[in-house]
């Protein structure tokens, strides 16, 4: 505890471990803490989907937590699920860690169209510039612009700027930029529609696509990539998705935890009033 106040020395101080449990300081080591923050996100998640009236034994659970730049996903059905080897950016570890599978998808992933096909991420707009609505990318033309699905989220309504503090701008006063998410977004549709018109035919039309159905495109592959983990944690493993509870937390969960149940036939979502800090 070298390094902090003398008043520490009389102050418990725990630290959080991959596998979801508690160690004391001296026995604190960064390997088998690598994943903690999702495994933290996990811990939270279990222990408060539950309602009066249902035993929260019964229930199986989807965790749900999208941030900005990635989506962790885990199941919990009364017992965390464990592995004890897994490579990261590839490093392999041996250490208990909670089962967490993550994708590159989140409020910051980036929007691109690529050879004729709508990608998102894995590249992220970062903390900074941030989304284009955070009115930090200023200075560039639109075609230089960098949307991230927080942007989509923002011009299909999904995201209320009267909601949010004004904390954005260069000077971090100013509300969020709907207009430059919108000219953002109307760049790629430019993109989108010229690739379209360019490779049309009489056999194979193409009927222009407004902004807001660009902007829902990049929705649903979004929403597509976080399927993929969901099914890999139920379907592949026998269980039914189905047959689950969308525990959905993390800063930007509650914009899509909707679509994902419905693709994945979910009847139940769970969202905790304070499922923001629930997230690694």
């Amino acid at each position: 505890q070298s390094g902090f106040d003398a008043g520490l020395s009389n102050v418990q101080v725990l630290f959080m471990q991959s596998d979801g449990g508690l160690c004391r300081a001296a026995n604190f080591s960064g390997h088998k803490a690598v994943l903690s923050g999702p495994a933290g996100g996990v811990v939270g998640c279990a222990l408060t989907t539950k309602w009066q009236g249902v035993p929260a034994g019964s229930l199986q659970v989807i965790g749900f937590d999208m941030g900005g730049t990635s989506t962790d996903v885990s199941r919990y059905a009364g017992t965390f699920e464990h592995v004890f080897e897994t490579t990261t950016a590839g490093v392999t570890i041996q250490a208990p860690q909670l089962d967490v599978n993550t994708v590159a998808a989140g409020g910051g992933s980036r929007l691109m169209f690529r050879d004729g096909l709508f990608v998102v991420g894995p590249e992220s707009v970062g903390a900074f510039p941030g989304p284009v609505a955070y009115g930090k990318q200023g200075g560039r033309q639109p075609e230089a612009l960098m949307p991230a699905i927080t942007d989509a989220n923002v011009v299909l309504g999904r995201i209320v700027p009267e909601a949010f503090p004004k904390i954005f701008g260069p000077t971090e006063d100013q509300p969020l930029d709907v207009a430059a998410a919108a000219t953002a977004l109307t760049a790629l549709q430019q993109q989108v529609n010229k690739h379209g018109t360019a490779n049309a035919s009489a056999a194979n039309p193409y009927t222009a696509k407004s902004v807001d159905e660009v902007a829902s495109g990049f929705i649903t592959v979004a929403n597509e990539a976080m399927c993929r983990p969901i099914r890999a944690l139920t379907q592949m493993r026998g269980f039914d998705a189905s047959a689950h509870v969308l525990s959905c937390f993390g800063g930007a969960g509650g914009q899509h935890a909707c679509a994902i149940a419905r693709a994945l036939g979910m009847r139940t979502i769970f969202l905790h009033k304070y499922a923001g800090i629930l997230s690694a």
